[in-house]
């Protein structure tokens, strides 16, 4: 193989893993969804946030109360 040859196979390896990362990176940010739990669901359900949140603001660990919401598949018990 000559010289040229070589450096252009390895050019060519490292466009195609440059591009798969691009991919990889792309698909990863069109997957991405954005948190369901909302503060209009709050208002929805009468909850406040802190009553599935540790903190009472929403966020953080949850209460046990939080726990068996999402355990229930997001539903109220």
């Amino acid at each position: 193989m000559e010289p040229n040859s070589k450096r252009s196979h390895l050019l060519a390896s490292v466009s195609a893993g440059a591009a798969g990362i691009v991919l990889v990176g792309l698909i990863c940010v069109l997957a991405a969804r954005p948190a369901l739990a909302t503060a209009q669901f709050a208002k929805d359900t009468g909850k406040s946030c802190g009553a599935c949140h540790t903190a009472t603001a929403g966020g953080g660990p949850l209460t046990p109360f939080g726990k068996k919401f999402h355990d229930n598949g997001d539903k109220l018990p």
